[in-house]
């Protein structure tokens, strides 16, 4: 009995140290490292710790002061430059326009001969926003009219199975560069007739983006009604816009001090008015007639 309770005492001790208990599934990360030796800490305290020791490193602290620095002193000289070439809110003026005043300018741009009164109202010397005022010029009417002659044509190549970016890519930038074009003649008109006027190259640059609602109107026609109703379409926005801009042109733009002085000069300040509305037609049908087939 003796031999026999011993002998299950030592199997016992041996079945002990034999059968140790099973390995966990999962190792134990609640202390931010694994229970196996030589285990790695886990991300989230991998990531408090770097954030810690970067904020707690002098130069991290003066590398990141200095480069907020730079960064804001750049942004001072975007904003600087840009207020150097172009005024901000010169340009919010041009774009104060609501639906009201967009349809009103439309229908005159369309049918412009029964229209009276072409001076530009001022308050205290300050010329109204386009929303109170339908003779100021905007840019609002221009922007969109150009996007959207744009997509017209792009869907009249398509419809005439003539489609690809780079055509439409031409398309778009052509029309831009006569923009461009005419309001540097301008500008450089009224330099030599020496006008003394409150225009602006916004203002040239909305009178020349006019002409983009009668190319959308002659072009839509076009492809409703063929060749013979896009030249009626051509002719009637061609005349009009002519006349919006003679009369915009010598009686809000340029305003009557601006009609005295020598007859020479005035001569030239009409020249120039004129040249500037026979122009459009020539614009408009160049940057139109290929759309239509």
């Amino acid at each position: 009995m003796a031999y026999h309770s011993g002998y299950g005492a030592h199997g016992s001790k041996h079945r002990a140290r034999a059968a140790p208990d099973p390995p966990p599934l999962f190792d134990d990360t609640s202390g931010g490292y694994s229970s196996q030796p030589g285990g790695y800490p886990a991300s989230g305290a991998d990531v408090a710790f770097s954030v810690s020791h970067l904020l707690g490193d002098p130069m991290a602290n003066v590398a990141m002061a200095y480069g907020s620095s730079i960064a804001s002193h750049g942004k001072d000289m975007v904003h600087k430059e840009l207020h150097r070439f172009v005024s901000v809110s010169k340009l919010k003026y041009f774009f104060a326009v609501d639906t009201a005043y967009v349809a009103k300018k439309l229908g005159l741009l369309v049918f412009p001969y029964t229209h009276q009164n072409w001076e530009v109202q001022y308050s205290r010397d300050v010329p109204l926003p386009p929303r109170q005022d339908l003779n100021a010029p905007d840019l609002y009417i221009p922007t969109m009219a150009f996007i959207t002659y744009v997509l017209l044509a792009g869907m009249a190549l398509g419809i005439q199975k003539r489609f690809s970016p780079e055509v439409l890519g031409l398309c778009a930038s052509t029309a831009l560069v006569w923009v461009v074009m005419e309001v540097l003649a301008l500008l450089l008109g009224l330099y030599l007739a020496t006008v003394r006027s409150d225009l602006s190259t916004f203002h040239l640059l909305a009178y020349s983006g006019y002409k983009y609602v009668g190319m959308i109107l002659s072009v839509l026609t076009g492809l409703l009604f063929g060749s013979d109703g896009y030249y009626v379409a051509l002719a009637w926005t061609s005349s009009a816009l002519m006349y919006f801009i003679v009369r915009s042109l010598r009686t809000a733009a340029l305003g009557p001090d601006s009609m005295g002085g020598p007859v020479p000069r005035q001569r030239l300040q009409l020249y120039l008015t004129l040249g500037a509305a026979a122009f459009q037609p020539l614009i408009i049908y160049w940057l139109t007639f290929h759309l239509v087939r």
